[in-house]
């Protein structure tokens, strides 16, 4: 198990790392929050990509095909990824043992970030992730 602060520099340790923050996507505040903002404000990025999250968590469109809710705080949706010119964008839901509505948000670059490395690590990190 940790705490926000070191799943966050544990975050920055991956490669092309540019910044990272635990959000709570019901409220759209950024829990906890290292490196750099893509937009230079981490609770204007916390609250935009809280937006993101709801619309993606709450769309049965992307819920898995045997259509699961919330059940035991497991949320529908596993991570979500976003590519631009040169960044990644990923955010991974947080199971809880309440109504999880957390999730990392990893800021990477393109060049030097590895997408599917930061898959594997933020599941593993969001696994011992204690909030609370």
């Amino acid at each position: 198990m940790s705490g926000i602060d070191e799943c966050l520099l544990e975050a920055m340790r991956l490669p092309g790392a540019r910044g990272a923050a635990v959000v709570d996507w019901t409220s759209g505040l950024a829990l906890g929050t290292v490196g750099d903002s893509p937009t230079g404000d981490h609770e204007a990025t916390a609250a935009e990509t809280a937006e993101f999250a709801r619309l993606a968590a709450e769309h049965k469109t992307f819920a898995p095909a045997e259509g699961a809710d919330w059940a035991g705080g497991e949320p529908p949706v596993e991570d979500l990824v976003v590519s631009n010119r040169d960044s990644y964008h990923v955010l991974r839901f947080v199971r809880t043992t309440f109504d999880s509505s957390v999730f990392l948000h990893l800021w990477m670059g393109r060049s030097d970030g590895n997408l599917a490395l930061a898959r594997i690590r933020l599941g593993e990190m969001a696994e011992r992730l204690v909030v609370g």
